[in-house]
C-alpha cells in the first residue's frame, strides 16, 4: 500500500509529516499526520495514536495541542488519522450537521446504508492503518503502541483499547463521550451507522465494554468541569460507576475551570504523553 508525502516540517529536533494514501477499508483517499521525535533518526520509536473529536481532521491536534515538545522529550511518535472518510462519493449528514457524517466517523464500523461502504473507521484504526505503517519505511514500532483521544476520539480510544486486549500498552482520554448509549451525540451517530437496535450499540459503548473487559488496562481521563458538553453529552460519572462496579482501574481527574477546547488539551497533553511513555519505553 503506497503512501504519498504531502508535507514535512522540522519541529523540536524531529519531523512533523503529513501523508495521503488510498484506503481499501474506507474506499476513499485518506490523510494522516505523524510526528517523529529526533530519536527516530537513529532507531525505531514507540507510537501513540491520537484520535480527534467531532469536526476535526488530522491537522487540529498537531497545530493546537503543542504535543511535539513533549513527544520529542519522551522519544515517542504520535500519529493522528482523520476522523472520517472523505471525498465526493462519501455521504454526509443530509442537513450538513457537524455531529454526523464527514468529520464524525465515531470510530465504528457502520452496517447501515448508505454509510457502510465508507464508514469503517474502527477497522481503519485497528487494522489498515497499523498495517500501512508496518509496511512503510517510517521508523515506528507498531507493536509497541498506545492510544488516546479527545471527545468523540476519547470514546474511540477507550472502546478500541477495551475491545483489543494486549494491542495497546496504555490508554487515556480528554473529555471523552463516555456512554454513546446515553447521550444525543451517540444516539444520532449509532442509530444511523449501526441501526436502531440498541443492543448493537453496546459494542461501541465504553461503559458497557468495561463490564466484560478481558484486560484491566488502567484508564487516565482528564475532564474540565466548565465543559459545556459535560452534563448532556460526556457523562464521566457513568464511566466511573462502571469502573467501580467492575473494579477496573480508572483515574478520573476533574479539572476546575477548564472547558472542551484545545486550550484544555494543551494544558495537560504533556502529562498524558509522560503517562503513555512510562508504559512504552
Amino acid at each position: 500500500m503506497k503512501t504519498n508525502q504531502i508535507s514535512v516540517n522540522k519541529s523540536f529536533g524531529g519531523k512533523q509529516l503529513k501523508y495521503s494514501h488510498q484506503s481499501d477499508v474506507l474506499s476513499c483517499e485518506m490523510t494522516f499526520s505523524i510526528y517523529l521525535p529526533p530519536q527516530a533518526e537513529q532507531q525505531s520509536v514507540p507510537l501513540i495514536y491520537w484520535l480527534s473529536g467531532l469536526t476535526c481532521t488530522d491537522d487540529n491536534f498537531f497545530q493546537k495541542a503543542g504535543a511535539q515538545r513533549y513527544a520529542a522529550n519522551a522519544g515517542v511518535a504520535i500519529i493522528c488519522p482523520d476522523t472520517s472518510p472523505r471525498g465526493e462519493d462519501v455521504p454526509d449528514d443530509p442537513e450538513a450537521a457537524y455531529d454526523f457524517g464527514l468529520g464524525a466517523g465515531f470510530y465504528v464500523n457502520a452496517t447501515q446504508k448508505p454509510w457502510a461502504k465508507h464508514y469503517q473507521m474502527y477497522s481503519y484504526i485497528t487494522k489498515e492503518l497499523p498495517a500501512l505503517l508496518a509496511a512503510s519505511d517510517l521508523p515506528v514500532q507498531t507493536d509497541n503502541a498506545s492510544i488516546m483521544g479527545h471527545s468523540m476520539g476519547g470514546h474511540g480510544a477507550l472502546t478500541i483499547a477495551l475491545k483489543n486486549p494486549g494491542k495497546y500498552k496504555a490508554v487515556s482520554a480528554f473529555a471523552p463521550i463516555c456512554s454513546p448509549l446515553n447521550c444525543p451525540w451517540g444516539e444520532k451517530a449509532l442509530s444511523n451507522y449501526i441501526g436502531t437496535n440498541k443492543d448493537d450499540w453496546a459494542d461501541y459503548d465504553s461503559c458497557a465494554l468495561i463490564a466484560k473487559a478481558q484486560e484491566k488496562l488502567p484508564i487516565l481521563i482528564d475532564q474540565g468541569d466548565a465543559d459545556d458538553f459535560l452534563t448532556e453529552q460526556l457523562k464521566p460519572e457513568l464511566l466511573q460507576a462502571a469502573c467501580d462496579k467492575a473494579e477496573h482501574p480508572l483515574t478520573l481527574r476533574m479539572q476546575p475551570g477548564y472547558d472542551h477546547s484545545y486550550f484544555f488539551i494543551a494544558s495537560f497533553i504533556g502529562e498524558h504523553i509522560k503517562y503513555h511513555a512510562q508504559f512504552l519505553n
